[in-house]
């Protein structure tokens, strides 16, 4: 099992390297959404730095993002597994441009509170 320290690795956002630090558990889910999704782990990293808001940071937004990151409700590809949590619990709403996170449980009908 992992110490839980965060580990440094190095990105390229838009032509520039950068230093971001994430515990292995964090990485390990970036890298498996990156594989889902068909993209350089490079590429979905500068699409999270571009949606992220001034006041937050890279690898916090990228702890937002692998959090709420869901499967493709088509089946492209990714199933339950490939998801961090196993695709369980609910659906997320990150919104790092307006620096904040909302979050909406959605419940089956009839269940019990």
């Amino acid at each position: 099992m992992a110490d839980g320290r965060p580990e440094k690795h190095s990105l390229t956002l838009r032509g520039h390297r950068t230093s971001v630090s994430l515990e292995r558990p964090f990485w390990e889910a970036f890298r498996a959404i990156a594989r889902a999704e068909g993209k350089a782990l490079n590429a979905l990293a500068a699409e999270i730095d571009a949606a992220r808001g001034p006041k937050n940071g890279l690898a916090s937004a990228i702890r937002l993002h692998v959090f709420a990151w869901r499967p493709p409700a088509d089946g492209g590809g990714a199933g339950p597994d490939d998801a961090p949590d196993g695709g369980a619990g609910p659906r997320e709403s990150v919104n790092l441009r307006e620096d904040s996170v909302a979050a909406e449980q959605t419940k089956p009908s009839g269940s019990a509170t």
